[in-house]
């Protein structure tokens, strides 16, 4: 497999894009550390209704290793206590997936400053405190990856005055950070999702759904493999010189923009 024995942690990984992200690094030979705020996967109203299973739970039952960690990923002590477990229990790491994320709807007249906050808190503050102590560990790796998921949103508004901005944010630290480690060897992607069938989408009407059908031009959604698939190239001895991008997988969505 391509990443026998390289070990992972998928922050957000119990749920939608990150439960995707940390079942294709499994099945690729990952050993893949799950972080999340609660391990049982969120069911959504539109999509994944009726999933059950953890996300280790299904890495286990196909033949993987993996160890779960509850967090809040805004809280600085609760990272470095996922870096001292993840260490613990595989010695080292070669892989970040940076992939927890919120979205709040609302209206910069309306949304609410502690929400603002709190977007960019999971957003982008957690991604900078998750890569600061990977950093070190990754240095240690062959093939050092960091892999940040951004969003289509990152380009431009329409998500509301929290969400774009801080995938924007996300982005320009992957290349940032991309600078800063290329001398290390080591790798730093961010991956740009479009309209991805999660529970995520909750929040939105039959009609935007329709509406984001009609701004895709492939014909169908996209789904958390999708994302998964696109990890683990980036994740690859394939990929080991491809840095500081951002990797749009959204079926076609900003090839119209």
């Amino acid at each position: 497999m391509r990443l026998t024995n390289r070990v992972a942690i998928v922050t957000g990984g119990s749920a939608g894009i990150g439960r995707g992200i940390a079942l294709e690094l499994a099945r690729a030979g990952t050993k893949v550390v799950v972080a999340d705020i609660q391990e049982q996967p969120k069911q959504g109203r539109y999509y994944e209704t009726d999933t059950t299973t953890t996300t280790l739970e299904e890495i286990r039952a196909q033949g993987g290793e993996g160890l779960f960690v509850e967090l809040d990923i805004a809280q600085e002590s609760a990272v470095r206590g996922l870096f001292e477990r993840a260490v613990a229990r595989f010695e080292g790491l070669d892989i970040l997936v940076n992939n927890a994320g919120t979205h709040i709807p609302g209206t910069a007249e309306k949304l609410s400053v502690a929400d603002w906050d709190r977007v960019m808190a999971v957003n982008l503050r957690a991604l900078f405190l998750t890569t600061k102590m990977a950093i070190p560990l990754l240095r240690k790796s062959a093939a050092g990856r960091i892999l940040n998921i951004a969003s289509v949103n990152a380009f431009g508004g329409g998500a509301g005055p929290a969400y774009a901005p801080s995938k924007a944010g996300v982005v320009n630290l992957t290349r940032d950070t991309a600078l800063e480690l290329a001398q290390d060897g080591i790798t730093v992607n961010a991956i740009c999702p479009g309209y991805v069938e999660t529970p995520i989408q909750d929040y939105l009407t039959q009609e935007q759904i329709e509406e984001s059908r009609r701004r895709t031009p492939l014909p169908r959604f996209g789904t958390p493999r999708d994302i998964g698939q696109a990890c683990v190239f980036l994740a690859s001895d394939e990929a080991s010189w491809i840095t500081g991008t951002a990797l749009p997988v959204d079926g076609g969505w900003s090839a119209s923009v």
